[in-house]
């Protein structure tokens, strides 16, 4: 803990010593105080106590020998950005950031996230028993408070006040540095700088096999510009976790397997299916009309629940596309969240005969690639059979981050799973937190135990976002896009026919 802050010990004689400093607002505590050598055996008294003065303040105060002023500069594609901050310059309490987006977040924080500390009382069901919500009490709690101070170590609006975030810093300790690290992300993605980290491999010939072992054997085979920050690392792995977490289920050279203990028999049986239409053998066909072949249908994946995956850049689905040869993609983003802010960049189409469910096609991208986008529930989509009939060897589900089992979306997926279910192609889902990947694998597991089989058992997903994100709503909810991965589909049951033993055995009666 920084000594220019007060530390527990100097709280309590702070709080013992509270009615003879009430007449005065502007107490404070000196800062030779807090400091190491300050700490004997012995309490400091109230005299002591009563001498030095200083204004409290919740926000985190830092020094800096000459401001920074944005310049104007041209970036190598030759587009003038604005730099805003430098590489040494990104950390900011988020009240006194530059950044005005950053500003309007802090006081959202105000106004919505509570102090997590054991005294005050629970404001929500606790997600699990790491969570910190878990430690309150509705009997012996007082109020909750919203969050008013900022921690000086991550510039994070925490705890209602300083005494909470000092009495409880053990439990914030495990999470600051991971704070402070989403902190300077966040400053970095709107520094203005140049990324070349968002500048992505080009096609590859199929003769180079990428190796999907982790991001780092990823990057290298795929012949991307090296990235040698770790800052660097986790921006382009934020973009990317979104394409190569499908592709590193669905392709033949995935790190997942039944050695491993992720892949189940059945997913293997049911992913073979699959990957047999993404890795066809070559039929000798060309570019020419005497060397012409009959195309297989594209595979169609089905992104359900669709809303930060939706708006990514074409170029970062292109990068799934790059590792399966003469295939052809459709991908579907279906939930009425999947245009959120692009409407005045795509207004939704009138809803015709021809177009009923007002469908973005966007299918100039590539002629291995077609995206529609669907403002829309699944459940009414296929009670209508608009993508009927289902194929396992060309359709999978996906479910980015779903919520099965959250109460807060639970009812969404009601009419949703039986559905998915009855198409018997896979589903693939990700979690932010080990415990949020528990809560729906449970959840499944209860309610429709008897009708599905896991194919791939829950685990950490090996191309995981590796940078951090806040919850606005409980700042110490720190999460990782698709932090978890497991998949399942509709039960298939195997039948044999009983009229062939009967002729058989009645021609041996005769």
């Amino acid at each position: 803990m920084r000594p220019s802050y007060t530390c527990s010990r100097c709280l309590s004689a702070l709080k013992a010593a509270r009615p003879q400093l009430r007449p005065s607002p502007a107490l404070r505590l000196p800062r030779n105080l807090c400091s190491p050598r300050s700490h004997s055996t012995k309490a400091p008294t109230a005299a002591k106590l009563s001498l030095p003065r200083r204004s409290i303040s919740s926000t985190a105060s830092r020094q800096i020998g000459k401001p920074f002023e944005p310049f104007e500069y041209v970036d190598p594609e030759g587009i003038t950005r604005k730099l805003m901050l430098t590489k040494d310059n990104l950390f900011h309490s988020f009240t006194n950031s530059p950044i005005p987006e950053i500003r309007k977040r802090a006081a959202l924080m105000r106004q919505h996230a509570y102090c997590p500390h054991p005294s005050h009382k629970p404001t929500r069901v606790a997600a699990g028993p790491t969570d910190l919500e878990a430690r309150k009490s509705s009997e012996t709690g007082t109020a909750p408070a919203h969050v008013d101070f900022e921690c000086p170590d991550c510039g994070i609006p925490v705890y209602c006040c300083e005494e909470h975030w000092a009495d409880d810093y053990e439990a914030h300790l495990e999470v600051c540095d991971n704070m402070r690290q989403a902190n300077e992300d966040d400053h970095d993605l709107r520094s203005g700088r140049y990324f070349k980290e968002f500048q992505f491999a080009d096609w590859q010939i199929e003769e180079i096999l990428p190796n999907m072992t982790n991001w780092d054997a990823f990057l290298y085979t795929r012949d991307f510009d090296a990235l040698n920050e770790d800052q660097e690392m986790r921006q382009a792995t934020k973009l990317l976790t979104y394409p190569m977490t499908i592709a590193s289920v669905i392709n033949e050279l995935s790190p997942y397997n039944i050695r491993n203990g992720r892949f189940t028999p059945e997913g293997l049986k049911s992913f073979s299916a699959l990957r047999h239409s993404l890795h066809p053998p070559r039929s000798g066909g060309g570019d020419s009309w005497k060397n012409a072949r009959l195309a297989p249908p594209p595979v169609r994946l089905f992104v359900l629940g669709a809303r930060a995956e939706a708006s990514l850049p074409r170029a970062t689905w292109m990068q799934m596309v790059y590792l399966f040869h003469r295939v052809q993609f459709s991908i579907n983003f279906i939930g009425p969240d999947s245009m959120a802010n692009r409407e005045k960049e795509l207004p939704l189409p009138e809803r015709t005969p021809l177009n009923p469910f007002g469908a973005v096609v966007e299918d100039r991208l590539s002629n291995a690639l077609k995206i529609s986008t669907y403002v829309e529930y699944y459940h009414t989509l296929h009670k209508t059979g608009h993508f009927a009939p289902y194929d396992p060897y060309f359709d999978c589900f996906v479910a980015f981050h779903p919520g099965f089992g959250n109460p807060a979306t639970l009812h969404e997926w009601e009419e949703t799973i039986p559905l998915l279910l009855e198409t018997k192609c896979p589903v693939i889902a990700t979690g932010y937190t080990p415990d949020d990947v528990m809560q729906d694998y449970n959840h499944l597991q209860q309610r429709y135990g008897n009708e599905m089989d896991i194919l791939l058992n829950p685990g950490e997903n090996i191309f995981k976002s590796q940078r951090w994100d806040l919850n606005d709503l409980d700042p110490h909810n720190i999460t990782a896009s698709n932090w978890g991965l497991y998949a399942f589909r509709g039960k298939r049951y195997e039948t044999t026919r009983k009229d062939e033993e009967k002729e058989e055995h009645s021609d041996r009666t005769e």
